[in-house]
């Protein structure tokens, strides 16, 4: 009677929020949570452009290869290379004044899975947290162990100022000032918008019905160096199962670590038999809203059925169905076009 009853509670407060699930999706992405300074009127329609060459990339690949995995490795070095992005050439700063990425890719049939963390030259790290998963025995990757991998195989490497941006460096100014005001801590709050989040990520669903999942970051900004968020952490901010769904997360990445949000999304879609707006609405509206941390989750099921459940002012998004439709979202606005 009580897991009757809570499951119950679950199905009536997450109708509450704006969550439905989205059917015949084939590929969907999402740029990280942001507010209207991160992104005010003068850079929306850039973003949109942003979204809509990451779905192109994405849905191209798609159609090429029928690969899942490919297609969400396409979209994610989409917008890994524009700079507007935190993750690759927008990376943010660590409170060192430099660059350090994470990044993870997993695909649902074998489970396989492939992570880098702290990277500091690799152009796209989403390719190489693939190369970890397809060349080697592990699944994560990170530091100089991660850059020398990736030199190895001949993954493109680029210079340090390479990642440099006069937007992110802003950001890093602006919250050095605030921490030296802070004389009781040196430590920021998490969710404080000025220690900005923003992560980029991508589900699919391809005509084997294979599913996937990448996520990329450069985490946050002023982050301490070595600090590793939920991105390349298989169960926290990335998970893939054809049984279930594939999940990209963003947001504060310590909590989406602690309550494994990505992995609890399936659980709850596997043995509770959620739809996919009500897994993540518990995930992201009833397990972290209430403590106070910005967030959000890109699920998409075996069916092709998606759902977007985020707690914060913003979460560019998109996503391209059966049809080759592709429906971008920047705050309140929809923008439609046709990817065939």
């Amino acid at each position: 009677m009580k897991n009757l009853l809570l499951l119950i509670s679950y199905l009536i407060t997450s109708t509450l929020y704006a969550s439905q699930a989205i059917p015949e999706v084939v590929l969907a992405i999402h740029g990280g949570t942001a507010d209207h300074e991160e992104i005010p009127l003068s850079l929306e329609k850039e973003v949109i452009e942003g979204l809509t060459e990451s779905l192109k990339a994405g849905y191209r690949a798609l159609e090429k290869t029928g690969s899942s995995l490919d297609a969400v490795e396409a979209s994610v070095k989409s917008l890994e290379d524009n700079p507007l992005f935190n993750a690759g050439k927008g990376a943010v700063f660590t409170s060192q004044g430099k660059n350090e990425m994470d990044a993870a890719i997993m695909e649902g049939k074998s489970k396989k899975a492939g992570a880098v963390a702290s990277t500091t030259v690799i152009k796209n790290p989403i390719a190489a947290a693939r190369a970890v998963m397809e060349k080697t025995r592990h699944v994560l990757l990170v530091g100089a162990g991660a850059d020398q991998f990736a030199k190895d195989n001949r993954l493109e490497i680029v210079p340090a100022k390479y990642f440099f941006t006069q937007r992110r460096w802003k950001e890093w100014k602006k919250s050095q000032e605030k921490k030296n005001q802070n004389t009781q801590s040196s430590l920021p709050t998490p969710w404080n918008r000025h220690f900005s989040l923003g992560t980029v990520g991508s589900v699919a669903l391809d005509s084997q019905n294979n599913l996937a999942a990448a996520t990329s970051t450069g985490g946050l900004t002023n982050k301490m160096h070595g600090r590793v968020g939920d991105s390349p952490i298989i169960g926290a901010g990335t998970f893939a199962d054809n049984e279930t769904a594939a999940i990209s997360c963003t947001g504060v990445g310590e909590y989406f670590i602690r309550y494994g949000v990505a992995r609890e999304i399936s659980t709850l879609i596997k043995y509770k038999n959620f739809n996919v707006a009500t897994a993540a609405d518990v995930l992201i509206q009833e397990t972290l809203k209430p403590e106070k941390v910005e967030g959000a989750a890109i699920v998409l099921d075996k069916k092709g059925n998606l759902a977007f459940s985020y707690h914060a002012e913003g979460l560019p998004r998109g996503y391209v169905t059966k049809d080759g439709m592709a429906h971008l979202f920047i705050f309140d606005k929809e923008v439609v076009r046709s990817l065939k």
